[in-house]
């Protein structure tokens, strides 16, 4: 789903810029208002370039802390069997440590016990730097099941590819730098005792999803975590207070429009920043409202984006004229109604204190509507209603001057 957004061209990009009337701001100064801390978790020099692995470690860590039932996401599964297809002796040797690493990792989160409610978020320190080298192997295995490019420039496929015969678990735990580990470990123990530890102490390992997927959906989708309906995107950029852009948006309503039959009973979306231990939270509609949804109906916005999944790969460019005209129709039948009454920009119905010809419910949507005219977003004026003509007025007729008579 993350590539379907970040091109304006695609069907599922242009859904969700015709749905969200709002645009990002209110929704970021929501979140800025919650992010009220200046005190940030910078990532030691040696991390580097390594951030993003880093980033996908800690995710792991934490979905683990509320639920040990899948140690390996289903990304790094598939990272693992694609790298083993990788042509020369290089493919066998590491398919061969990916089913050791596999192995291990399960074991030591077993043995940890994770999610045991009863024991803390964290675990000894020697226990979590053994955990943060196994995620960060992990984590580079994930990186082929993203991009094929990029995995072949981590530590893991250059260690692979310059000695595959004594390429071995011991030595992929190796590569690590020691500032990359020590940064998985500061993020985790920033999160003890902090909002997401006293989140994890009210939800029941069975109640919790790590890396869930969506039934029925049309592309490739997994979340961070949904803790008993929370659905929460995890984030370890070192620029928190900035880190809700409109794309972290978009993909956080993705999900929750993903889940179509209910079956996470979804009912409140949040951020948890991983170095500011902030954790950013919304019910569901408010969420909705903020970022100016013209279908308010959860139910009813689900079902148009279904009806777009099913009807065309919403995720990708359209390659053809008849596959442009074929998404133009489609999202013209799913452009929503505005009924006589309501606000030409959000949809809702306008107050009944104002005029009966005022298009706008509110000055933002007076502000939005030039903003969404010039990008082609908003949709047409409904018809005026038909009056009742007018009776003919006859014109005045003019009075004919008396005449007076003088008299002798």
């Amino acid at each position: 789903m993350t590539s379907g957004l970040h091109c304006p061209r695609t069907p599922l990009r242009r859904f969700l810029d015709r749905e969200l009337s709002a645009g990002p701001k209110p929704l970021r100064e929501s979140f800025r208002a919650q992010h009220a801390t200046d005190q940030v978790l910078l990532p030691p020099p040696g991390v580097g370039t390594e951030a993003g692995t880093v980033g996908t470690a800690i995710d792991q860590r934490l979905r683990l802390a509320f639920t040990t039932a899948s140690p390996l996401d289903g990304a790094t599964l598939i990272g693992m069997a694609q790298a083993g297809q990788w042509p020369g002796p290089a493919g066998p040797a590491m398919r061969s440590v990916a089913y050791e690493l596999a192995a291990r990792l399960a074991e030591t989160v077993h043995r940890l016990e994770l999610d045991n409610r009863s024991m803390p978020l964290d675990r000894p320190h020697e226990d979590e730097e053994d955990l943060a080298r196994l995620l960060i192997a992990a984590a580079w295995y994930q990186v082929c099941a993203r991009t094929s490019i990029g995995f072949a420039f981590t530590p893991l496929a250059d260690a692979a590819r310059e000695d595959p015969d004594t390429f071995c678990l011991e030595r992929l735990l190796a590569l690590p730098h020691p500032d990359m580990v020590a940064d998985v470990a500061g993020q985790l123990y920033k999160t003890a005792d902090g909002p997401l530890d006293d989140l994890r102490a009210r939800t029941q390992p069975a109640d919790c999803h790590g890396g869930p997927t969506f039934d029925g959906a049309e592309m490739t989708a997994d979340a961070d975590l949904i803790a008993d309906g929370f659905l929460i995107d995890l984030k370890s950029t070192r620029h928190p207070r900035n880190s809700l852009s409109i794309r972290t948006a978009w993909q956080l309503l993705g999900y929750l429009l993903l889940d179509a039959t209910d079956r996470y009973r979804i009912d409140t979306v949040g951020l948890y920043l991983t170095r500011s231990g902030v954790l950013a939270s919304w019910p569901v509609e408010g969420f909705l409202d903020l970022l100016g949804t013209r279908r308010r109906d959860l139910t009813a916005l689900r079902r148009a984006l279904t009806e777009l999944l099913n009807g065309c790969p919403a995720d990708v460019v359209p390659t053809s004229q008849d596959e442009e005209d074929h998404i133009q129709r489609l999202l013209a039948r799913l452009e929503p109604i505005i009924p006589a009454g309501h606000c030409r920009v959000c949809t809702q119905p306008l107050p009944e204190a104002v005029p009966s010809l005022r298009d706008y419910c509110s000055r933002w949507c007076v502000v939005r509507a030039k903003t969404l005219q010039k990008k082609g977003w908003l949709p047409p004026r409904p018809p005026a209603p038909l009056r009742p003509p007018r009776k003919a007025v006859q014109p005045p007729q003019k009075k004919t001057p008396r005449v007076r008579t003088a008299w002798l």
